[in-house]
């Protein structure tokens, strides 16, 4: 596929790997069909679109618990009717769920999540079920070479431990799959591996165990809503380590930028903690009237400016809004800006890197 149009995409070396990550990491789990039914044709466009606005290589975020390999299986059909050369996309897969037969009504692994699916999935992390879960995901990407790996969300899997005994069992799962990650790594078979993880001290003891990670995802968790200051040294700690971290679901689920879902649960106007929230997305959305600047920027704005985040992972499922994505990161934002939202409590005044 000849594209005429784009931009070359800012791109950070991730140390040892010879992958370069650029600013915009985009993810795919809309393409397994995440609340709503997506037809092939949009994904398509949507993949287009990528392309178009982008003159380098594009970055894809999927993952087998996507529509139980469904969003994995759609890629590697759009890139190969597109005829994208491989030199192009550089794909992550996020390992620990493989597809099984569908037996019920609806998946059995995220009920209500995901639409008009033909298959389940289950969780497999060990040394041989991670294994698996990248056989699996080769086989249905086709010819296309997942580049990046990663074990899925093992902070969830840390949390459905029914004891001590069980926890001390999952840790150990987890390290065995980071074992054979590793193996696939020195191998050549894989170019990084990483994790990602919505509680950033799983990556924090993960790093501590001497796994050998190249970057971090980070999910709802440094944000301009949610930036500890302990997380912010972690991400020091991570610098001073050459581990690169990639930045996701900076919206919180969307909800500050205008949706009636944070972290993808709906926010209820009647509780207390929740009033917070909405009090705190209104106080945001004047400042940004004032200045003149979009809340989606601001936040993206935020939540790449720290030196050690190389790249935020965008998702969308439609295809209109892939140029503005690739935007978003570098928009001009002046210090009154940040120096209103640190004056009025919105984000941390001691924060460095704005205002």
């Amino acid at each position: 596929m000849n594209c005429n149009s784009g931009n070359e995409i800012p791109r950070r070396p991730m140390r040892r790997t010879g992958v370069e990550i650029p600013q915009v990491v985009f993810g795919i789990s809309a393409f397994g069909n995440l609340y709503q039914d997506m037809q092939d044709e949009v994904c398509f466009d949507i993949v287009k679109q990528m392309l178009q606005h982008n003159l380098g290589s594009i970055a894809l975020d999927c993952a087998g618990k996507y529509g139980a390999g469904l969003a994995l299986e759609r890629l590697g059909r759009i890139l190969a009717e597109l005829q994208v050369p491989k030199h192009r996309v550089l794909i992550s897969n996020k390992l620990g769920w493989r597809r099984i037969p569908l037996q019920s009504k609806e998946p059995t692994f995220e009920p209500g999540v995901w639409v008009n699916i033909k298959d389940d999935a289950v969780q497999d992390i060990s040394y041989d079920g991670i294994l698996r879960c990248w056989e699996e995901g080769s086989r249905l990407l086709g010819n296309y070479q997942t580049h990046l790996v990663s074990v899925h969300d093992p902070d969830e899997y840390l949390a459905a431990a029914t004891s001590d005994a069980d926890r001390h069992q999952r840790w150990s799962d987890i390290l065995e799959a980071y074992k054979a990650l590793a193996e696939l790594r020195d191998q050549g078979v894989v170019k990084a591996i990483g994790v990602g993880s919505k509680d950033w001290l799983v990556p924090k003891k993960l790093v501590e165990k001497n796994v050998d990670l190249d970057w971090v995802m980070l999910a709802t968790s440094f944000t301009v809503y949610r930036h500890d200051a302990e997380l912010i040294r972690f991400i020091d700690w991570l610098h001073e380590r050459e581990i690169l971290v990639i930045n996701s679901a900076i919206f919180h689920g969307g909800f500050l930028v205008g949706s009636e879902y944070f972290d993808y649960r709906k926010v209820n106007a009647n509780c207390a903690s929740d009033i917070e929230l909405l009090n705190w997305r209104n106080r945001f959305q004047s400042i940004c009237s004032r200045h003149n600047v979009e809340p989606a920027a601001a936040c993206a704005n935020f939540a790449i400016s720290h030196p050690n985040i190389a790249a935020l992972a965008l998702n969308t499922s439609r295809a209109e809004r892939v140029a503005s994505n690739l935007r978003l990161g570098n928009a001009a934002i002046c210090d009154e800006f940040w120096l209103e939202m640190k004056g009025q409590g919105l984000i941390s005044r001691s924060y460095p890197h704005l205002g």
